[in-house]
Parts: structure tokens; C-alpha cells; sequence
């Protein structure tokens, strides 16, 4: 099993120790090294600054979001940063869900978000194989543009730079059992946003059968620590925000995989409670047991017992959400 370091998006700043938590991961023998978006810093600028300062280590985004940039923008910012960095890059993509996608970028959610996905996809490889002129008939991705507003000046391009690799690895965050069998069917490997070695049916019969080089990178809080409880709180505050606050109450994908996990009704609380605005309550009604499933957290051989269950379902590769050096160490210590 590969590991990965997950740096996720910024809050309020930028993290201070973001390059040095990477050049470490580098050091340790690391595989790669992840950053994200929601609605603030974005996905690919960090990783810029992260691979000018790395030399091997690859270079991930989970999740660049879908509706940030359009397809050939996205390709664009891949292919370019793999020139850059050698032929480091991992291009990770998500849809997001309404609340975002209408929210803050002010765009229509598609509604049919597997149709959606495939397209972007489509359009993403056409212009890393460069074996044409991009064009689609795309019920949300058409090239070139035809619609009722169109000038009907526009014409097919291929990219002026050549990809370093045209089969530059495309990997999608799926959370649903039909989205996590397409992810399956068009690319190179599936970000799951939670994943507990125990209930792998909760994402569908999709993940029984993987092609070969198939990727399963879920990512994981790792925190070493004496007190377990106390060490849950960061993954139960994520959980609150996501459960809570990343939806809308009658749609809310993470709430939804919450409950096929086993926690319907206490999902259901979360997300009333944060609604409500009570969002310390909501965060403390998360349970620690399903906080503790999806995480390493606790001391070094509690971390070691739990991690041979990672190994032995399909995951390939543990992108580790980790706090601090030491945590990070650890990792790659019990991992050699």
C-alpha cells in the first residue's frame, strides 16, 4: 500500500508547514503528495509551489472541482504542471453538489451528474492524447460551442502544446454506488472521501472487480496520540462541517454516505443540529465510533493494528490527512 500526504484546501491562511510536511513525505518515501478546493484557495497553485520544491514525489489533486473550470481549462492546468514537474502529476476530479456548483461558482448543477462526469472526462483525455481537434456533441460539454447565443465562429482546436504523458493518470472523487462504478468504467483510479475497511458495501458492487493499476486512494486522519478521544476531535469536526454544512438538507451527498454506512439517524442529527446553527453540538453528535473507522488515530500500536485492515480490502494507496511531522514519520515507519 502506497501512501500519500493529504493537504487539503486552506481556512483562514495558508498553512506555514505545507512544504515542509511535503519535503518530509518526500524524504520518507512517500508516493505522493494531495491538495483540494472548496470555495477559497484553489487546488492546483499550492501544488505548483509544492512540486518547485520537491524533485520525485508525485503530485495529486483531490479534488480539483468540475465546475471551477471547464474541461480544457482543466487539461491545460494538468498538462502543464506535469511538463513542470517532470511527469508528476495526478489529476484528481469531483462534481461537487448544488450548494457549491450554484452557490459560488453560479452554475446550473447538472442534472444528470454521471452524464456530466463522463463528458468531462471525455473532453480531459481528448486533450491529453492530442490525436485531434477537441470536439464533442456533449449534452453539458459540447466543442465548440453551438448554442442559442453562439457567434458560429467556432472551431474545433487541438492543444498547441504537446502533453508530456497523454495517458496522465485521471482519477474522480465518487461517493455514490452508481457515480463509484462509472469512476470504475472511465478512470484511473477513484478518491473516496470516506473509507472504513469494514463496510466497503456501502459504495456498491461497483469496487468487487478493479482493472489492473486501478487506484482506491482514500484519505484518513493520522494522528499519533495517547488519548483516542481527544485525538477524534479533528475528525469529528470535519465530519460535522461536511455531514452539516457541505449540503443542502434535502440534498446532501456526505450525509447520504454517512447513512448507508450505518449511521442514517445520527447523520440525520448532525445535519439538524448544524442547520439549526448549534454547530459545537453538531460536531459532538458525531459518533467516535464512526469518527475512529475512517481514521488512524491513537497510539503507535494502536495505529500499527489497525492499519493491516487497510491493507487487505482494495485500497492501494492511504493518503494520510496528517497533523504533524511525527504522525507523518510513523506512518511511513509502520508502513516499510
Amino acid at each position: 500500500m502506497r501512501l500519500g500526504l493529504a493537504l487539503g484546501y486552506w481556512g483562514r491562511d495558508p498553512s506555514p508547514d505545507q512544504v515542509e510536511l511535503a519535503r518530509e513525505a518526500e524524504r520518507l518515501g512517500y508516493d505522493s503528495v494531495w491538495t483540494a478546493e472548496s470555495w477559497g484557495s484553489d487546488a492546483f497553485t499550492p501544488l505548483t509551489w509544492i512540486a518547485a520544491r520537491t524533485s520525485r514525489i508525485g503530485l495529486g489533486t483531490a479534488v480539483a472541482q468540475m465546475a471551477a473550470r471547464s474541461p480544457t481549462t482543466t487539461a491545460m492546468h494538468a498538462l502543464t504542471l506535469d511538463h513542470l514537474s517532470g511527469g508528476r502529476m495526478m489529476l484528481g476530479l469531483g462534481l461537487s453538489g448544488p450548494q457549491v456548483v450554484e452557490g459560488w461558482y453560479g452554475r446550473p448543477f447538472p442534472k444528470s451528474p454521471l452524464t456530466a462526469t463522463r463528458e468531462y472526462v471525455d473532453v480531459v483525455r481528448q486533450v491529453l492524447r492530442r490525436e485531434g481537434p477537441v470536439a464533442t456533441d456533449g449534452r453539458f460539454h459540447a466543442l465548440p460551442y453551438r448554442g442559442p447565443d453562439a457567434t458560429g465562429l467556432g472551431r474545433a482546436l487541438k492543444s498547441i502544446t504537446h502533453p508530456l504523458r497523454p495517458d496522465l493518470p485521471v482519477l474522480l472523487g465518487a461517493e455514490g454506488p452508481r457515480n463509484v462504478a462509472q469512476t470504475v468504467r472511465i478512470a484511473d483510479g477513484w478518491l473516496p472521501l470516506y473509507w472504513s475497511p469494514s463496510r466497503p458495501d456501502a459504495y456498491g458492487p461497483g469496487i468487487e472487480e478493479l482493472p489492473e493499476g486501478f487506484r482506491v486512494a482514500p484519505m484518513a486522519r493520522v494522528k499519533v496520540c495517547d488519548d483516542v478521544r481527544e485525538g477524534l476531535l479533528a475528525v469529528k469536526a470535519m465530519l460535522g462541517f461536511y455531514i452539516g454544512g457541505m449540503g443542502h438538507a434535502t440534498r446532501n451527498f456526505h450525509a447520504d454516505l454517512m447513512a448507508r454506512m450505518g449511521y442514517e439517524e445520527e447523520a440525520r442529527h448532525i445535519q439538524d443540529l448544524f442547520l439549526a446553527g448549534r454547530r459545537e453540538e453538531a460536531v459532538l453528535a458525531v459518533p467516535d465510533a464512526f469518527a475512529d473507522e475512517i481514521s488512524l488515530v491513537g497510539s503507535r500500536e494502536r495505529i500499527a493494528e489497525r492499519l493491516e485492515s487497510w491493507r487487505k480490502g482494495p485500497v492501494t494507496d492511504l493518503l494520510a490527512v496528517a497533523p504533524d511531522l511525527t504522525s507523518l514519520r510513523v506512518l511511513a515507519e509502520l508502513n516499510s
